[in-house]
């Protein structure tokens, strides 16, 4: 199975949280691992940056979200429980849980900065963390640019370009 998107997370975390008690984040992650039925190799995938694993990284998505729909509350650093709200939240057995129904809950939508504005949400893909978004429109932009700086050292005299690599090196 392929990691799950933070959205593919949040109900299972939720319903994670229901037994009322308070739940370390760091414990948190193993057991929804086994839930998705993740491999050791896709539990030790690595964000681009190198210093979180991609579900980690995930999973803290999730209960961000959730926190600011007040889905579920933090008690301390890295300890969080379920809200009333949370409880009948799920009471209510959604299908599943995602921004658009977050958008529900007034505190949601003030910190949801992408609303519901379709302009805004055009060409987003909203299964992805704000960070992978940055990191993928940071790698098209690599990527055009690599190009076109190509394009134009290849119509430039070899002359230019002969001092070019004399310059780079």
């Amino acid at each position: 199975m392929a990691i799950p998107t933070y959205e593919m997370c949040m109900l299972p975390l939720l319903k994670l949280y229901a037994d009322g008690k308070e739940h370390r984040s760091r414990e948190t992650v193993p057991v929804l691992a086994s839930h998705f039925g993740l491999s050791e190799t896709e539990r030790r995938d690595l964000r681009p940056s190198g210093l979180q694993t991609v579900f980690d990284n995930r999973i803290a998505w999730a209960r961000f979200y959730l926190k600011k729909a007040g889905l579920i509350e933090s008690i301390k650093r890295g300890v969080s429980r379920i809200t009333p709200r949370g409880l009948n939240t799920l009471k209510d057995n959604p299908a599943k849980l995602d921004r658009a129904y977050l958008r529900q809950f007034n505190e949601f939508t003030e910190v949801d900065s992408r609303g519901t504005d379709d302009e805004v949400n055009e060409g987003m893909v909203s299964d992805q963390t704000p960070e992978e978004v940055l990191e993928s429109a940071f790698a098209a932009i690599e990527d055009s640019l690599a190009t076109e700086l190509l394009q134009q050292i290849k119509s430039c005299s070899p002359a230019f370009f002969e001092s070019l690599v004399v310059e780079v090196l």
